[in-house]
């Protein structure tokens, strides 16, 4: 049976660095920069053992940045359109390329990150990376580019909005905000004529809160008139198709897809069969906030897994910080029910705040129970985001990026946590607190689970919230369980979302009973606790409650045999 996918992001700007001192808005001489070559053999075996299966490597294609390249034949940026010092990494500068920033040897950027696939596949996992479909960089431009394939503008017609065949959409004489960010670190403005429209899709001069740093590509639809011209099929589309069949050429698994909802479904219907039947296996990760397209974008676009964000992390998040009932994960799970297999699941990324941060949770371990829910309630994807398994809180001020809540994406930045688990390159808990170790080998033990355990790996889900009542021994608006199961085997799984221990009577109906072929008398089963590995002695039927006391914000996972 396949394995429950579990993803590992890290950006290995950050997860390599180890300066200690770095300071706001630091250049790279100062702060420092993680490289492909640090994650190393020893580095990647700390991550299988966590239970990942895949490593998203996020910022690896070539971006804006204000370090100067000029000396390896890289044209500057203009450094009122990078955001931060490192630049974005979702303002593609080369489709073509390594980032520079990355490589111990700027020549050879391109041999340092095929090494590094070849690592991390010869450690056990496969390896996703981002692909920017929506926008590039304002000031795009490609020394890598493949014979007979042209950069994107190159023959555009800028005389006009909209041409089907164009790269960009030009707005003729209209002016860019030239004082949106780093007016001071410019000897001149920034200035562009004709101007082009923004990445988020802003038809005019562009604000400090735009994506000021990019420009929107033309699949071709006309933003003004709302024609969709896809024949021929855009020049947009030929290229794109291009770069995908290049990275996956370079062993690339699997390709997480920015901002999906962006581009027209028509587009990834015509290249992601493309490029699946020229390279078999390889998997498609849309990010989407828009729930009444994820069907389209899964049976039309051919995604194989879609971002559960406006769903299941809202909801949990919501649960977490009180301002929901538990009970609303079931309506969350619910509005995907029929396409759950195809949703990922998280509870971090680089977009969201971290858990331990003031602005979520400010403590990682008050997660726990969402974690159990968010890793064990379906066969479909769970994503880690690095540094989340340490509890690591996202608080510093990088420089762009700010106290936020958020580990930077802009800045030249070592992440403290990350660092001292990293400590000499061994990898070890030497440097990590008592809770530290605690969190990770939680996190460790759980995700390792999901592939050890066949009905949590590719096992059925059944709920139990509509079985148990609101009561004394169930709060709905804390408590919420249900079973996984697969052949001889039934997982029943309890979460507590409150701050306290709480001592729980759950009910297997008969008809759960019943829907996993299940027969039972009226007798007590040596259970297992799997998070402990605690036997435990439990009634096995519809008739008795099933009385236990789950810990204050985390969960029981129970083993009984069929």
């Amino acid at each position: 049976m396949t394995e429950k996918i579990i993803i590992y992001q890290m950006l290995p700007r950050l997860f390599g660095n180890s300066n200690a001192d770095c300071v706001a808005g630091g250049t790279i001489e100062q702060n420092g920069c993680g490289k492909f070559n640090d994650i190393t053999p020893k580095a990647l075996h700390a991550i299988r053992k966590l239970g990942a299966t895949h490593i998203w490597y996020t910022g690896v294609i070539e971006h804006t940045t204000r370090t100067s390249y000029a000396k390896d034949g890289i044209p500057e940026d203009h450094p009122a359109i990078v955001k931060g010092e490192a630049g974005s990494p979702y303002a593609i500068k080369d489709y073509y390329d390594n980032d520079p920033d990355l490589a111990v040897d700027v020549s050879k950027r391109r041999e340092e990150f095929k090494a590094l696939v070849e690592r991390t596949h010869k450690a056990g996992m496969k390896v996703i990376m981002d692909f920017i479909p929506n926008h590039v960089a304002r000031h795009y431009h490609s020394d890598n580019t493949p014979k007979g394939t042209y950069c994107f503008g190159e023959h555009d017609e800028k005389d006009t909005f909209f041409v089907g065949h164009n790269n960009f959409y030009y707005l003729g004489d209209n002016s860019f905000g030239c004082n949106i960010d780093a007016k001071d670190c410019a000897d001149e403005e920034y200035s562009e004529t004709p101007l082009r429209a923004t990445g988020n899709d802003c038809f005019g001069s562009p604000g400090r809160n735009d994506w000021y740093d990019t420009v929107k590509l033309n699949y071709g639809i006309d933003y003004r008139t709302g024609n969709r011209q896809f024949s021929p099929v855009p020049n947009t589309w030929v290229k794109m198709l291009k770069i995908l069949r290049y990275w996956a050429s370079q062993g690339i698994d699997g390709f997480r897809c920015d901002m999906v909802e962006m581009t027209p479904v028509e587009f990834w219907s015509w290249a992601v069969p493309k490029i699946k039947e020229e390279f078999p296996g390889i998997i498609f990760i849309g990010e989407i906030y828009q729930p009444h397209i994820y069907r389209s974008f899964i049976k039309d676009g051919h995604f194989d897994y879609l971002y559960d964000k406006v769903g299941l992390y809202d909801t949990l998040r919501s649960v977490m910080n009180g301002q929901a009932s538990a009970s609303d994960i079931s309506y969350a799970l619910q509005s995907t029910a029929d396409i759950r297999q195809h949703m990922l699941t998280f509870l971090e990324n680089h977009d969201e705040q971290r858990i331990a941060s003031d602005f979520f949770a400010a403590n990682a371990t008050r997660a726990l129970a969402a974690l159990i829910v968010s890793a064990t309630v379906g066969t479909e994807p769970f994503m880690l985001y690095a540094g989340q398994e340490l509890g690591e809180r996202g608080m510093d001020k990088e420089g762009y990026s700010g106290v936020d809540g958020r580990t930077t994406i802009f800045d030249y930045w070592s992440v403290d946590t990350l660092r001292r688990w990293r400590g000499n390159g061994d990898y070890t808990t030497e440097n990590l607190t008592k809770d530290e170790i605690a969190l990770q080998t939680f996190h460790s033990k759980l995700l390792n689970l999901c592939n050890k355990e066949e009905a949590l790996k590719s096992g059925v889900f059944y709920g139990l919230q509509y079985a148990n009542p609101h009561s004394d021994k169930y709060d709905t608006r804390q408590i919420f369980s249900y079973l996984r199961g697969k052949e001889n085997e039934l997982l029943l799984v309890v979460t507590n979302f409150s701050d306290s221990d709480k001592e729980c009577s759950v009910t297997i109906p008969e008809e759960a009973f019943a829907y996993f072929g299940a027969t039972y008398d009226n007798y007590q089963q040596k259970a297992t606790e799997l998070l402990t590995d605690q036997s435990i002695d439990l009634p096995f039927n519809p008739h008795d409650k099933i009385n236990v006391t789950v810990p204050a914000c985390n969960g029981v996972i129970i083993k009984f045999k069929l």
